[in-house]
């Protein structure tokens, strides 16, 4: 963003720095979306020793695009929706998970924990810096319940991914 002489970030770099709320649900709906249909089509492809994991992972992304779906719905919250955020650090990071990685017929398990733990880490950043940023309401205590949930996730994957991959499983 550029500065005038007095230090001030003008009106119009300040509107190019940020998205409505709407805009922001939207790239959030894409990306579960797409990692919902991602986890969907790997789960027959991936070793019997994750492949529970892979079909968890397709629910709870379905979960949290119905979640944003019904949000985008509410009338209540129409104000809300049309407000104007600050675009968040890692949206860059978060919108570049929509591109799904080709991991071919029969990816390798440390492939496809790799994929995931990206994908939680890079959605608990977004959700997190959104939740700071947006304002006291359910789409805020959304963000909030997103952001805790992707870091139990990430949690999670990380506890597995060591007793896969640097326990001989892999």
């Amino acid at each position: 963003m550029t500065q005038n002489a007095e230090g001030h970030v003008s009106g119009r770099d300040r509107l190019r720095a940020s998205k409505t709320v709407g805009e922001i649900l939207e790239t959030a709906i894409s990306f579960e979306r797409t990692a919902r249909d991602f986890y969907s089509a790997l789960s027959g492809k991936v070793s019997k020793r994750i492949r529970w994991l892979v079909d968890e992972l397709a629910e709870e992304e379905q979960r949290h695009f119905d979640l944003f779906t019904e949000l985008m719905q509410r009338d209540d919250i129409a104000t809300q929706v049309q407000a104007r955020i600050a675009t968040p650090v890692a949206d860059p990071k978060f919108s570049d998970c929509i591109h799904l990685p080709d991991l071919g017929d029969s990816p390798d398990d440390q492939s496809v924990l790799q994929y995931a733990l990206g994908r939680e880490h890079a959605a608990m950043e977004q959700y997190g810096e959104l939740a700071a940023s947006t304002e006291p309401g359910p789409i805020r205590d959304l963000f909030v319940f997103l952001a805790a949930e992707e870091t139990q996730h990430k949690a999670e994957l990380e506890k597995l991914y060591y007793e896969i991959v640097h326990s001989g499983g892999v």
